[in-house]
């Protein structure tokens, strides 16, 4: 298990999803108390537990569990956390809540995207939460973490159901997908590369540009990226997650008039633009290895970059 202890009283460990250092958990805390960020699939929980062992604390001592949105690499085992920590309480987005309770329109949306037998090996049963114990975050919500201030922010563009998470005693910011993804194996001499995340169905760039742009606002000393890690230099990582929007919303409407194979048209030009970006980058992973790291981000960035253009038509 991977495992960052950033020293402030946050913590990340790989959520054990599809491959390591996809997706991390971040553990805050505060006085012997803890908040969970983002939770991966159910394959997660023994990690989890884990993590809690080692940092000597026993599943009681869990207040909350947040996940940034409902997307079930970051949700998924909400239900198998709550399960476990008898104490905690789900703190989600309004949005969101009554798909934590009763989840099967949500597992049917995410069935229609990867197929039912992707959904069933990866992601397995969802459970329902109790509602009595989900918390509903809408935009400034302010969770009390033994008297540390976790403030929620509503910031779609991503998915309207997304929030960000402001650590007010560090002046760290956990973003979840809205602030793209980086990759660790993308790294080159401690330079990340990041990139956005443009999947289906709720990607909207003038919502996206907005809310980076609000986040940025807020001068965080840190990023906790889901995918995967902490980043520091919010502005440098903002300016180049601008441009790569951009430049995947133009790729999208160069595809706007074409009927037949646009799909595919997308993905081959999200293949050409992001190799030429991470060769300019300086990364020098041979190209199949990159396709085995981006291969569903591709598809799902196309697929969402489609729903974008059909919605915006209609």
């Amino acid at each position: 298990m991977a495992w960052r202890d950033y020293g402030n009283g946050i913590v990340a460990f790989d959520a054990g999803y599809v491959r390591p250092l996809l997706a991390a958990i971040y553990v805050i805390v505060e006085r012997g108390r803890a908040a969970f960020i983002d939770t991966g699939s159910r394959e997660a929980l023994p990690n989890a537990l884990a993590a809690l062992h080692r940092l000597g604390l026993p599943a009681s001592a869990v207040d909350y569990v947040i996940p940034t949105h409902i997307h079930l690499d970051h949700a998924g085992g909400a239900g198998y956390m709550m399960a476990a920590f008898p104490n905690a309480r789900l703190v989600v987005h309004p949005r969101g809540a009554r798909h934590m309770a009763e989840p099967s329109r949500l597992v049917a949306g995410v069935t229609a995207v990867y197929g039912a037998e992707y959904v069933e090996r990866v992601y397995g049963e969802i459970l329902p939460i109790p509602a009595e114990r989900i918390v509903e975050a809408p935009e400034g919500h302010v969770v009390d973490l033994a008297g540390r201030k976790l403030r929620c922010l509503d910031t779609p563009g991503h998915a309207r159901h997304h929030i960000c998470i402001l650590d007010e005693a560090t002046g760290g910011l956990f973003t979840g997908d809205m602030f793209g993804m980086s990759y660790r194996e993308l790294d080159v001499e401690g330079r990340p590369f990041i990139f956005p995340s443009t999947s289906p169905t709720q990607f909207d760039p003038d919502e996206a540009r907005d809310s980076i742009d609000r986040l940025l606002a807020l001068q965080p000393q840190a990023l906790y990226l889901a995918h995967y890690g902490r980043l520091d230099e919010a502005p440098r990582r903002a300016a180049d997650l601008l441009r790569h929007i951009d430049a995947l919303v133009a790729i999208a409407e160069g595809e706007a008039g074409v009927r037949e194979e646009r799909h595919a048209r997308i993905q081959r030009a999200l293949r050409a633009y992001l190799l030429a970006q991470v060769r300019a980058h300086g990364c020098n992973l041979d190209e199949s290895a990159l396709w085995r790291i981006w291969q569903t981000d591709i598809e799902l960035n196309a697929q969402g970059l489609g729903v974008w253009l059909d919605g915006r038509r209609q």
